[in-house]
């Protein structure tokens, strides 16, 4: 991924000059910013802009010059982020910095993405419309060791006494028969806590 391709994230003039003011209130020099998208490719996607000082950017980021500061962009995220226009619109209250990613929460796997990526399309679009029924919902959290994905459950799941057959016969079958490469699939959830159960 070139630097061509993510310039295809919109900075307007004004929220380039909006930045600017921003970045050159840092106390370290050279600050400039990162882009990326938490959970791309999931109804809970968001885009976010974080300063990244020197030597805070990933190894694959893509650098982008943008007047007066650089950018850094998340590899992982650059799909996610095609047609995202961040803008400034100054208002009475002095005004607000705005990002529009229309594609963040389009699922967009392949054989190639990140095995992460991959798990949270297969919990988005099969797991989670059944879990639903029940007033529940189940998220990854981070895959560790030898590929095995943490899972946490929420809403109608959480003190709910069948998590365990959940998780054994309806989430660790599905995410294990489509993603071969996952070895286990664990749940991080305390299900003493049973307010909102659904029972």
């Amino acid at each position: 991924m070139s630097e061509t391709d993510a310039k295809m994230i919109d900075i307007t003039e004004s929220a380039q000059g909006y930045l600017q003011e921003l970045l050159a209130k840092q106390e370290d020099d050279n600050v400039g910013i990162r882009i990326f998208i938490t959970d791309p490719g999931t109804p809970s996607a968001e885009t976010c802009i974080a300063y990244c000082r020197p030597g805070e950017e990933q190894d694959d980021d893509i650098r982008v010059e943008y007047t007066g500061f650089t950018g850094w962009i998340e590899a992982r995220s650059v799909p996610f982020l095609d047609e995202a226009l961040v803008d400034y619109a100054k208002d009475r209250m002095g005004g607000q910095l705005t990002i529009k990613a229309p594609n963040s929460k389009v699922p967009k796997v392949s054989d190639d993405s990140p095995l992460e990526d991959r798990i949270n399309y297969v919990l988005h679009s099969q797991v989670n419309p059944s879990l639903a029924a029940h007033g529940g919902m189940v998220s990854l959290v981070e895959i560790v060791e030898e590929d095995v994905a943490i899972l946490q459950f929420g809403g109608g799941c959480q003190g709910c006494g069948m998590v365990d057959t959940t998780l054994k016969d309806g989430v660790e079958k599905t995410l294990l028969e489509q993603l071969p490469q996952l070895k286990a699939v664990r749940d991080v959830t305390d299900h003493s806590n049973r307010e909102n159960a659904y029972f």
